[in-house]
């Protein structure tokens, strides 16, 4: 079974191209869902990985099919429903940045039940990566996420939680009540900026990365965007530098950044670095278009690092 089991819904994607000579909206067909995108990224960096999910037998659930078989992501755990569809989002683009509409109401993946949960391929694994979407989408998937962090951490499996907060789907009250339950339960906890801002109200990145880590959460990897990361232990922490890029479409770097991260830890590396790593890879995600297209496979991570060392 694979080291690292991604636990979400993964959407098809249309993404917002430059507008075409005649003045057409172009859109590029792609895929999306944050827990699979984490999962393509920790393919892409070299970890066994899998994904834990529903999607509809239809062509937007055959084309993740495709793409998981593709970027050697482990399906066995993927569920297949005749009655529920696979999500489809759209991300359009202006000069405020990018901005996702969903359309994911009744979802095979937001009927999703504590029941479907595979409790011995979680048992088998080295780390379950959940967030706030998988819990977010339905009542039913909130349930099955707590049943799949007992079963991990029962087994001794590192739990990784990433908030990706969507007020879309539930009120900011309700998101920090049962994001926070989640993370008092987890090991690592990936939270935005942004998200960590609304959910606690605090603007401070070190007294964020306190409410994380009294929450009993031992790990804080506080995603800040073009201002890098803040990886903090009770014992040790350190702020990571940005990458210059030239950065298009930043949707689904933090999911990169998640991904990375698990691979290069799983791999043994040290928080600290494999945070340097994920935040490399991060960037280099906005210089495309997509949440997947632009994943950065390791190589590619490893020449922005060594490029980064050399211009120190």
């Amino acid at each position: 079974m694979p080291d690292i089991l991604c636990m979400g819904e993964p959407m098809l994607e249309l993404n917002q191209q430059p507008q075409a000579p005649d003045g057409r909206v172009l859109y590029l067909e792609g895929h999306g869902g944050d827990t699979s995108n984490a999962a393509i990224a920790a393919a892409r960096s070299g970890a066994s990985v899998g994904m834990i999910t529903a999607i509809g037998q239809d062509w937007p659930g055959d084309s993740f099919m495709a793409l998981w078989r593709r970027e050697g992501v482990d399906t066995s755990c993927v569920l297949r429903s005749a009655e529920a569809p696979t999500g489809i989002y759209l991300v359009t683009h202006d000069a405020a940045g990018h901005h996702p509409s969903f359309w994911r109401a009744g979802s095979a993946a937001s009927r999703y039940r504590w029941q479907d949960v595979p409790e011995a391929a979680i048992r088998a694994a080295r780390v379950l990566h959940v967030s706030g979407i998988s819990q977010a989408i339905s009542e039913s998937a909130c349930d099955a996420v707590f049943h799949a962090i007992g079963i991990a951490r029962a087994a001794g499996v590192r739990v990784s939680y990433d908030t990706n907060l969507r007020l879309r789907l539930w009120p900011v009250r309700r998101a920090a009540a049962v994001m926070h339950a989640a993370i008092a339960e987890a090991d690592l906890c990936l939270p935005s900026f942004e998200d960590a801002e609304a959910l606690t109200g605090l603007q401070d990145p070190d007294a964020i990365a306190d409410f994380y880590l009294r929450l009993g959460c031992p790990l804080v990897l506080l995603k800040l965007g073009a201002r890098g990361a803040l990886v903090a232990t009770p014992a040790r922490r350190e702020r990571i530098p940005p990458h210059r890029v030239a950065a298009v479409d930043a949707i689904g770097a933090g999911d990169t950044f998640a991904g990375a991260f698990l691979a290069r830890h799983v791999a043994g590396e040290d928080p600290f670095a494999a945070a340097r790593y994920a935040n490399a890879a991060a960037a280099l995600t906005t210089t495309g278009y997509g949440a997947v297209a632009p994943i950065p496979r390791r190589e590619a991570v490893e020449a922005l690092l060594r490029a980064a060392e050399d211009g120190a």
